[in-house]
């Protein structure tokens, strides 16, 4: 990837390793369960962010990099720690200017001590980060006119087609495979990744019911069109992004005394909450290879 001595650092684990759980809660209606285990694939550049990170990183070329992120964003980490690992300067966009001067939280202090430099943007500015005029002027604020931009979430047309190789690990393998969805990037490249027949389903963590579209235009930039049988389920957001409910940590909690796996709770736990709930509808016919894809893994300072 790069020729400065250090790209032995991110070398992936790849394929990511698919885990079988027993679960009478998916068994009693005949669907197996299937753990994608991407939070396994690099120690710091987990799960969808090593894909949709690693064809940015071949595209900046040893450019700085900047993107954009809220307070917790895992995708700030992992930018910030490719930067480290890579010995690349990194700039992290973040919403909210009444953060500024204030105590850095526990991401974004992991984020500085990676060597991310943090400029803080008020919420109009960031809602408005994507227009040319704007984005220029964070640029320039940020003193970074010449950095390789990466959009919020890593999700732009090179990470969504790094993403269909996850769908291709699981052609053979699941029938219906299921993640939670932030920007909608990872799903956009799954689904075109999988094999006929197979459909991808996405767990929407933000509220807003606007995340449809969005898939629809990163694959037609990414690929000239729709690719692949996916849909979305809005209902199991619980609240919006960063909300965890006693109702969702409870689940969680659960979920890892039943199979020894720490579960994230922003993303992951939302989906395997969804799945509970849509196996009990009946949503899954018997028989079915269901794949739960782990995102990601808890943050710990």
């Amino acid at each position: 990837m790069f020729d400065n001595g250090r790209v032995t650092d991110l070398r992936p684990r790849l394929p990511s390793p698919l885990q079988e759980v027993t679960d009478d809660r998916f068994a009693r209606h005949g669907v197996r369960l299937l753990l994608k285990r991407d939070d396994l694939i690099h120690p710091e550049l987990i799960g969808n962010k090593w894909r949709k990170l690693a064809p940015n990183l071949e595209r900046a070329a040893g450019r700085t990099l900047l993107t954009f992120g809220g307070a917790y964003s895992n995708h700030l980490r992992a930018t910030a720690a490719a930067g480290r690992l890579l010995g690349l300067p990194t700039v992290g966009v973040v919403r909210g200017d009444e953060l500024a001067g204030r105590p850095l939280n526990p991401s974004l202090a992991r984020c500085a001590a990676d060597g991310m430099r943090l400029h803080f943007v008020d919420r109009a500015t960031y809602r408005r980060k994507t227009e040319p005029d704007t984005l220029a002027a964070v640029l320039r604020a940020a003193g970074a006119e010449d950095a390789y931009v990466v959009p919020e979430g890593g999700s732009n047309a090179a990470a969504v087609r790094g993403c269909r190789a996850l769908g291709e690990e699981l052609r053979d393998h699941a029938d219906v495979v299921a993640l939670a969805c932030g920007t909608g990037g990872t799903l956009a490249g799954l689904a075109a990744g999988l094999a006929p027949g197979r459909r991808a389903l996405g767990i929407p963590v933000l509220r807003g019911g606007f995340l449809g579209e969005g898939i629809r235009a990163l694959q037609d930039e990414a690929f000239g069109g729709r690719r692949g049988d996916w849909g979305l389920d809005e209902r199991f957001h619980f609240g919006g992004y960063a909300r965890v409910t006693p109702e969702l940590e409870a689940f969680a909690a659960d979920f890892e005394r039943r199979h020894g796996l720490p579960v994230e709770r922003l993303y992951v736990a939302k989906s395997l909450y969804a799945l509970v709930v849509l196996a009990e509808e009946g949503a899954f016919t018997p028989g079915t290879r269901l794949a739960a894809v782990v995102t990601g893994s808890p943050f710990t300072a």
